[in-house]
């Protein structure tokens, strides 16, 4: 059973409930946000390819616990999206707690 990848689903549908039916940043809609996927993820490959190069491995992975599809460069699909979750989940609590404290600070009405 490939339990890397499943908890990879798992984390992404989380953080995406997360967002749509607690938190309610609109993250989603917000080009910045976009735009900051994408650089991550242009930093992400070359890390990441780095380290799961199958010809020298740093981090190696169980093939029987990911899909095995590996792109580009050696890189488990899986890893995309952990990263896109954690990067995720760590924006909408900044926006959440930036959108809290602005509304804890203003005066009795």
């Amino acid at each position: 059973m490939p339990e890397y990848t499943i908890l990879v689903v798992v984390s992404l549908v989380a953080v995406v409930l997360l967002e749509l039916a607690w938190l309610r940043t609109g993250i989603f809609r917000r080009l910045s946000y976009w735009l900051s996927m994408l650089i991550v993820l242009g930093f992400q490959i070359p890390v990441d390819g780095w380290l799961t190069k199958l010809s020298d491995p740093i981090v190696l992975y169980d093939d029987a616990m990911t899909t095995g599809i590996r792109f580009p460069w050696d890189i488990p699909v899986e890893d995309f999206g952990f990263g896109a979750a954690m990067i995720t989940l760590t924006m909408i609590l900044w926006l959440h707690a930036a959108t809290t404290d602005r509304e804890d600070r203003r005066p009795p009405e």
